[in-house]
């Protein structure tokens, strides 16, 4: 043990020894460990975004919803009935935190100065525990959604249309028999954007999505299941549980899809079938069109992360063979007084062990703070940088779990990265260290 702590602190007088090489070598171990903490906490914060916003506004953990078909040929997003696949899904779910019913539809909203193609989520705001809590109001009230024959735009909606709330405009659709109707509205609210997911979504009062589309009050467009934390995890387990349920109930069921329900209408017009058929899902599948931008931002931080460990590792090898080189004597005198080829490995991975700890622990600091400033600055994005952060602001997500991994992520890269010429250092044979020069 004592031989250990020699080891140690024969490092830590070379790192102080030579301090302009340690400070070089630590800054730029903090650099790359402070931007690999910047881009976990992005990647972070998009999926918190997905979670609580998405899972808020478009979709919950899980979805009950399903098509009801009149026809061979003609299908709508509807779910009758819905009361009673609520007792189904109490039953099969204990995981559930709370339930919400949602119309489904798509219109065109038309105002006197223009209109707009838009997907309609009839919403209840009286039964909805989360909405008021997502959604930033500019304009207007939110609970005057509870009124009949209300509507809530975004910012952008409201924007191309020239409304503002109090106005009104016209709603117009195909019902599920194929006739056009129309229902008139008024703004109750305006909210601020989210992002990709405010550009082509309004909300409306569930009545006048029923009056648009001539449906019975015992009908809805899907059932949206919000399960605990600690469950969201298992949600492909539950899915599952919840289909036999459905089934065993004398449901029939659609075949498993991983894609958003306005993906498979012409899939479900082509089958031959009528009456009503439901459909589980996650919220993964219902905003599977927009997962694509989440992967292709983890490739691209996966991919500047390996260059960015690439030329730390090289920074570190030469680094490490000029000091190696500039104490070949000193090595030579340690393996002439006794000390074990293991011995001067283990010295020279104790400073690069070192180095890496020190280095990553003030990367880490300097990630926080620089998080902390950016979400504080509320930073706007243009529309095309919404698309891939979910959002009009920049937001960063720190875990605990990111500050561990940072730290030791790049404590072993910097080991290994010091393995080869601690090795080759250890085998320099004692005499002929001793009668190196230069």
């Amino acid at each position: 043990m004592s031989a250990l702590f020699a080891d140690i602190r024969i490092a830590v007088m070379n790192l102080v020894e030579h301090g302009r090489r340690t400070a070089f070598l630590g800054t730029a171990v903090a650099v790359v460990t402070c931007l690999f903490v910047l881009l976990t906490s992005l990647s972070a914060g998009i999926r918190d975004t997905l979670i609580d916003t998405a899972t808020t506004l478009s979709t919950g953990h899980l979805n009950v919803g399903g098509f009801f078909k009149i026809t061979g040929g003609q299908a709508a997003p509807i779910v009758a009935n819905y009361e009673t696949v609520q007792k189904v899904v109490l039953r099969a779910v204990p995981e559930v935190d709370f339930m919400v019913q949602r119309g489904r539809g798509w219109g065109k909203l038309i105002s006197d100065q223009g209109s707009i193609q838009a997907g309609l989520a009839g919403i209840d705001i009286e039964m909805e525990p989360a909405v008021k809590s997502v959604l930033e109001i500019v304009q207007g009230n939110i609970d005057d959604l509870a009124q009949p024959n209300t509507i809530l735009l975004f910012e952008q909606q409201a924007q191309k249309l020239s409304l503002k709330a109090g106005d009104s405009l016209t709603i117009s659709a195909q019902t599920t028999r194929g006739v056009a109707n129309t229902v008139d509205c008024r703004v109750a609210a305006v909210a601020r954007d989210v992002g990709l997911l405010s550009s082509w979504n309004v909300f409306v009062s569930n009545d006048a999505l029923r009056t648009l589309y001539q449906l019975k009050p015992n009908v809805t467009g899907a059932l949206q299941i919000h399960v605990k934390p600690r469950d969201v995890p298992k949600l492909a387990g539950i899915a599952t549980r919840l289909r036999h349920a459905l089934e065993q109930a004398g449901y029939r069921m659609m075949e498993p899809d991983p894609r958003a329900f306005w993906l498979k209408f012409q899939t479900v017009t082509r089958e031959d079938w009528t009456g009503q058929k439901l459909d589980v899902t996650t919220w993964e599948d219902e905003l599977s069109y927009m997962m694509w931008t989440f992967t292709a931002l983890q490739g691209l931080s996966f991919l500047l992360m390996l260059i960015l460990l690439a030329i730390m590792i090289a920074g570190i090898m030469n680094t490490l063979w000029i000091a190696i080189r500039e104490r070949t004597r000193e090595i030579g005198t340690l393996r002439a007084i006794g000390m074990q080829q293991t011995g001067v490995a283990r010295l020279f991975l104790f400073e690069a062990g070192m180095l890496g700890v020190l280095g990553a622990a003030a990367g880490v600091i300097l990630g926080g703070i620089v998080i902390f400033l950016i979400n504080a600055a509320r930073i706007h994005v243009p529309i095309s940088v919404q698309l891939f952060l979910m959002r009009d602001t920049v937001h960063l997500k720190l875990e605990a779990s990111t500050l561990v991994m940072a730290i030791a992520l790049i404590t072993c890269v910097t080991g290994a990265a010091a393995l080869y010429p601690s090795v080759r250092a250890a085998r320099r044979k004692p005499v002929d260290a001793m009668a190196h020069f230069g």
